[in-house]
């Protein structure tokens, strides 16, 4: 027992530290964690292979976070992408799966071997990219829509390949190879009608009774994770336990207590997944590094350079902008947390060794801190290929940004309001009432879609597209605009905006939005006429509702904010 508390205290204390340091250097925490495991290795604090009980918790690491990815995935979601968002999952998968496919019988490895490097290169992160355009506020762009339709069809189609290599593993030498697959699919079959049956009719009521006692729903839900795990890894239906957790993640994602379900689980599943990629980096061989290092350098200019060039290609084919082919293939950059989990099952199965598994560990290290910057700073980097991505649009490309563009021809002396939810939405109402043409210009498809013929008579023009771009820009007519309002956080996108509006109108008064006093002073630094900080601007209305007036007044306004919200 002791020794194993010392295990976990080496392990908890190193990757603490290390992640610190990542979180500084603006780097996901899942390369401080393999970084641990090959820090312990290397300096052989202990040997992994004496502790079955970490290698055991592990497990319940992946468990958890298939459990957690089951939860947030619903096939109804899948089903109402729309056509071009499947019809590009599509080609991205096949295209990226068959190239990866041919470099790696290329690097000399065996057919089974070269089926896993595949599926590991063509899967993308959905936790590094998910987090890069939430703090970037991109997940709602169209670029952003489109990356996250693709990580979930990339889920699926991982989720799916680990249940047939789980099944294929409990082959029978009597049924042969496709006698053993029609097995595995008739039980998979059986086993998600079963799920889809409790998750419709019976788990709804019965989690939403349970959650009256946040202690009850938390110990229920570990219950059903591991029981079905158990019940789906015995021997009579022969998938993993890993399987097991998804599985149990579906049945209750339909659950209203879905979320309340993650969030308490979260903290258990970062613990546990954090052994996972630690034991990850104690197994990465450096004995054999220099047969790999060559195929590993490849494979990740593959995933950084010709992996997201394949998602451009195919989007451009579809009709859409180089931008938004651009952005979305930047996004997928890199391999995914998934590719590790698939090389893990892949050694413990026997299909791959343990080079192999180094192999995908050491591609994923390099993709994951590449494509970090590369999402970071993906304005500069369109910026600068820009000239020599016209070949990716077709001349007849779908207009992303008309929605009222043939109208903003001759607009003149006009406001522009840059972003049209919340603070822009009230904006918008004010200027209403003042007779004046308003541009809107948000990069949200279903907010533009909400001002579709406001105003007595008059309309609010709207442009659907990213302020940053020059081309959104000439269609705002920012150049004949008399107020520029911008509500949007983003510092980069309002200091690229200020530089603009001064080199282009002199005239114009321009107000933004900043979130921290040091973002104001760089905005006024940068000829803003006036900067909206949320919390002064709310304390100010208080202030103002505080007033004998302003309370009177209070049921009105809770009336009109509640008519917003809906």
């Amino acid at each position: 027992m002791e020794i194993i508390f010392f295990d976990l205290t080496v392990i908890i204390c190193i990757a603490s530290v290390l992640s610190i340091i990542f979180r500084l250097l603006k780097q996901p925490a899942i390369l401080a964690y393999i970084l641990t495991g090959i820090i312990i290795s290397f300096f052989q604090f202990f040997d992994v292979s004496n502790q079955p009980l970490l290698l055991a918790l592990s497990q319940v690491g992946i468990t958890l976070l298939l459990f957690m990815v089951g939860l947030e995935i619903r096939i109804s979601e899948l089903l109402s992408m729309g056509k071009m968002l499947i019809l590009s999952s599509i080609w991205q998968i096949s295209l990226t799966f068959i190239l990866g496919f041919l470099i790696s019988l290329f690097f000399g490895f065996e057919k089974l071997t070269s089926f896993y490097i595949a599926t590991a290169l063509t899967l993308s992160s959905t936790i590094i990219v998910v987090k890069l355009l939430s703090d970037q506020h991109e997940l709602r762009s169209l670029h952003g829509k489109f990356s996250l339709g693709i990580l979930l069809s990339q889920d699926v189609v991982a989720i799916v390949f680990l249940m047939l290599l789980a099944g294929a593993s409990k082959e029978s030498p009597f049924l042969g190879p496709i006698g053993n697959l029609v097995v595995v699919l008739i039980k998979a079959g059986l086993i998600l009608s079963a799920i889809a049956f409790l998750s419709r009719n019976i788990f709804p009521k019965l989690f939403e009774k349970i959650a009256r006692s946040s202690e009850t729903l938390f110990l229920s839900s570990l219950g059903w994770v591991f029981g079905l795990a158990a019940l789906v890894s015995s021997k009579f239906i022969g998938f993993s336990i890993e399987i097991g957790g998804f599985l149990a993640g579906v049945a209750l994602a339909n659950s209203l207590v879905n979320y309340q379900i993650i969030a308490k689980a979260k903290i258990l599943r970062d613990f546990f997944i954090v052994i996972f990629f630690v034991l990850l980096g104690i197994q990465m061989s450096f004995a054999n590094i220099g047969e790999i290092l060559v195929a590993a350098i490849a494979l990740s200019l593959f995933v950084l350079i010709l992996k997201p060039f394949i998602v451009m290609v195919i989007l451009g084919a579809l009709g859409y902008k180089k931008r938004t082919s651009f952005l979305t293939g930047v996004s997928l950059s890199q391999v995914s947390e998934f590719s590790l989990i698939l090389a893990f099952l892949g050694l413990k199965l026997g299909h791959i060794d343990q080079k192999t598994v180094s192999l995908i560990t050491l591609v994923g290290l390099i993709t994951f801190a590449v494509s970090t910057y590369m999402i970071t700073h993906w304005k500069t980097l369109y910026r600068r290929f820009e000239k020599f991505l016209s070949f990716l649009e077709k001349k007849n490309a779908r207009n992303e940004n008309a929605y009222d563009e043939d109208l903003l021809e001759n607009l003149d002396d006009h406001v522009v309001v840059v972003g049209g939810d919340q603070m822009g939405a009230s904006i918008i109402e004010a200027l209403e009432d003042q007779n004046v043409d308003i541009v809107l210009v948000d990069f949200d498809p279903s907010i533009v879609r909400k001002y579709e013929g406001l105003g007595n008579g008059r309309k609010v023009f709207r442009l659907f597209g990213d302020i940053s771009d020059l081309d959104i820009q000439q269609r705002a007519k920012l150049d004949n605009a008399k107020l520029v309002i911008s509500t949007i956080p983003d510092i980069e996108d309002n200091l690229l905006l200020l530089k603009e509006l001064k080199h282009e109108n002199r005239k114009a008064k321009i107000v933004m939005m900043a979130l921290e006093g040091k973002e104001a002073k760089s905005l006024y630094k940068g000829g803003a006429d006036y900067v909206v900080l949320p919390h002064l601007a709310g304390g100010r209305q208080i202030a103002k509702l505080l007033s004998e007036d302003g309370l009177s007044k209070l049921e009105k306004l809770k009336e009109k904010d509640k008519k917003y919200l809906k």
